[in-house]
């Protein structure tokens, strides 16, 4: 059961794009923001928590799942899907970004072979190639898997950049030629940096050789200025075809999903929601500041349930949301829960923040459809 993508609409006036994913009898809409499940778990939540927040394509991640409990495990239980119970599309990375955090150095760790590091587990030394990275997404049996590319530093010179993109369109064939699993789409990365020949360069050979979707990388470093990262997609984009899906690594901010989205970008995934949640903040779509009140996070649209004016606040983070937590409970008990550590603020904060972020794509598709999107866009932007 492979998955298929459809274009249906294109916004008149910037580059958002309305489209269909087909998997088998189940079809899911995009703009689509994706939960990440790193270790086979959206954390805190379980897959029927996780449907219920009406969320589509869930990832995984192959360096972990790699270390433990071994993609043999995952094969025996039925791949990724029967071992996590997960009933919608999965997504893996390909281990890269892991795997370049953990090589020592990187002179001499990045190797045309592959990359040598160490566990962070137990300390081993580990070797990943293009060719084990596909072999393990295909055990997994994922319904997305992303070739294995270098991960240039945000740093990183021009000299550096255009080797590691020489070196990521050589790793991309290779895993290509290796990847046996016929339900199995195979995405390939663009690189570059903030270099628009770079990026036209890498997409358009990386598109050469022909996979089912791709992935604009490099854009999604802590340090990373937003513009950078806007200008990086724009430099991306024209060049990869319209009838595949593109897919931005790593991103999650809700300004960025809108932003991105209006560049022609049609999937996301990003860690943010529940690590937000398990520091007590809440993403809403405007923040009402008391006078006088600090108002940090104003930028990024949430709040931190710790804070004391939540005490006896008896309101929901959102009076429209329609997720559980909102309909079920108030910010003075979730600031309750917070202040106490009990895993069960945690989880109703990472049920909110990954519906808000599934409710904004909801309202980017319906304003595409619409012919509306830059009207959406200017009032989300200054709401």
């Amino acid at each position: 059961m492979k998955i298929e993508y459809e274009l249906i609409k294109k916004d008149k006036t910037t580059g958002a794009r309305l489209g269909l994913i087909h998997y088998g009898d189940k079809t899911y809409e995009t703009p689509m923001f994706m939960p990440v499940g790193t270790q086979a778990t959206v954390k805190t939540l379980s897959p029927e928590q996780v449907a219920e927040t009406h969320a589509g394509i869930i990832l995984a991640n192959t360096y972990h799942l790699w270390l433990r409990p071994t993609p043999e495990i995952i094969e025996k239980a039925g791949g990724l899907h029967g071992f996590m119970n997960w009933h919608g599309p999965i997504l893996t990375d390909s281990g890269g970004y892991q795997v370049f955090s953990l090589a020592h150095n990187k002179k001499k760790d990045i190797t045309e072979e592959g990359v040598h590091f160490k566990s962070e587990l137990d300390g081993r030394k580990l070797f990943l190639t293009p060719e084990e990275s596909i072999k393990i997404q295909n055990m997994l049996d994922s319904d997305i898997a992303m070739s294995f590319d270098e991960c240039p530093p945000a740093t990183a010179d021009r000299t550096y950049l255009k080797n590691s993109i020489e070196r990521t369109l050589r790793w991309a064939e290779r895993g290509k030629k290796v990847h046996q699993n016929p339900n199995q789409c195979l995405f390939g990365i663009v690189q570059g940096g903030p270099h628009r020949d770079l990026r036209k360069w890498s997409a358009e050979e990386t598109v050469k050789l022909g996979f089912d979707g791709y992935a604009v990388g490099g854009v999604a470093n802590d340090d990373e200025e937003k513009e950078a990262m806007y200008q990086a997609v724009e430099y991306s984009v024209p060049y990869l075809p319209e009838d595949k899906l593109r897919y931005l690594m790593g991103v999650g901010e809700p300004v960025d999903l809108v932003e991105c989205v209006a560049r022609g970008i049609d999937i996301f995934d990003c860690v943010s929601p529940t690590r937000l949640a398990r520091h007590g903040n809440a993403l809403v779509w405007g923040v009402n500041y008391p006078k006088n009140a600090k108002k940090s996070g104003a930028k990024e649209k949430r709040i931190n349930l710790k804070n004391a004016r939540f005490t006896e606040d008896f309101t929901p983070i959102e009076e429209d949301c329609d997720c559980y937590t909102c309909k079920t409970y108030t910010k003075a008990y979730i600031h309750h829960l917070v202040k106490c550590d009990e895993a069960f603020g945690k989880t109703l904060l990472s049920i909110h923040n990954i519906r808000f972020l599934i409710r904004l794509t909801e309202k980017m598709r319906e304003a595409i459809r619409n012919d509306a999107f830059d009207e959406f866009r200017r009032e989300f932007l200054s709401s």
